[in-house]
C-alpha cells in the first residue's frame, strides 16, 4: 500500500454494535480535520457502508493500476471500496468459502488505487472470522497502527470485546483504544442523556486490560435516520 501513512481497523465482538457507524464516523471526522481518507469494507457478507454514504448506486471500474475506489465527493478526500459496488444485485449473499474470501480480501488491499492516504479505515466483520485472519495477514508487514474495538455497555457485548482483545494480542495487533457506543439515549426534546442499558461497562473493560479508553457514543436518533438514508 505505497503512500497510506496510516492504517486503522475498526472491530468489534459480536454485531449490531455500531461498528460501520463507528467506522464511518471516524472516517468523516478525518476529513473534517483535512485529511485524505481511504475507507476499506472488508465486511464481505454484510457490506453496509456503501448504503450508510448514499453510494450504493455507483460501482467502480479498473485503471492500468487496479481498481479505482469510489469516491464521496468532486474534492475526493474519501475514497470507498466495498463489496457491495461489486454485485450486480444488491441483495445478493455472498456464500464464500475461507480461500476466496482471503482472496479477495488481498484483492482489496494489494489492487486497489489508493493513491497518497493520510488514513486508511478498514472496517472488519464482527467476531474473529477468516475476514479478520486474512486482513491481519495482508497487514502484517505494512505495520497497521492498530484497532479500535467497539462495544456496547451490556455485559454481553464487553464479554465479546475480551475475546477481540485477546485476538488482537494473539496475532500482534495493537489495540488503540475502546469506544463505548449506544451509551445512553440523546432526547430529542431537551438533549438530556438517560441510560437505556447499563453504563461504564466499556470503560471498566478498558481499565482491566490496561488499553486506553476513547470515549462513549450516545444513541442520536438524528444520526440513525442519516445513516438511514445516506
Amino acid at each position: 500500500l505505497p503512500g497510506v501513512r496510516h492504517i486503522i481497523l475498526v472491530l468489534s465482538g459480536k454485531g449490531g454494535v455500531g461498528k460501520s457507524t463507528v467506522a464511518v464516523e471516524l472516517a468523516l471526522t478525518l476529513v473534517a480535520l483535512g485529511k485524505k481518507v481511504g475507507l476499506l469494507d472488508v465486511d464481505l457478507c454484510g457490506p453496509s457502508i456503501p448504503k450508510m454514504l448514499d453510494l450504493d448506486r455507483h460501482s467502480i471500474h479498473q485503471c492500468p493500476q487496479g481498481w479505482v475506489p469510489v469516491y464521496t465527493d468532486a474534492s475526493q478526500r474519501l475514497a470507498v471500496m466495498s463489496i457491495g459496488f461489486l454485485l450486480a444485485n444488491k441483495n445478493d449473499p455472498i456464500i464464500w468459502r475461507g480461500p476466496k474470501k482471503h482472496a479477495m480480501i488481498r484483492q482489496f488491499l494489494a489492487d486497489v488505487c489508493w493513491g497518497e492516504l493520510d488514513y486508511l479505515v478498514v472496517d472488519t466483520p464482527p467476531g474473529t472470522s477468516d475476514e479478520h485472519m486474512s486482513t491481519v495477514e495482508v497487514l502484517r508487514g505494512l505495520n497497521p497502527d492498530g484497532a479500535i474495538l467497539v462495544t456496547t455497555p451490556q455485559a454481553l457485548s464487553v464479554g465479546d470485546v475480551l475475546r477481540e482483545v485477546t485476538f488482537c494480542r494473539k496475532t500482534g495487533l495493537p489495540v488503540l483504544g475502546i469506544v463505548e457506543n449506544m451509551s445512553g439515549f440523546v432526547c430529542p426534546h431537551c438533549a438530556e442523556c438517560s441510560n437505556i442499558f447499563s453504563s461504564g461497562s466499556g470503560e471498566e473493560l478498558a481499565k482491566m486490560v490496561n488499553v486506553p479508553f476513547l470515549g462513549r457514543i450516545p444513541l442520536e436518533p438524528r444520526l440513525a435516520e442519516c445513516m438511514e438514508h445516506g
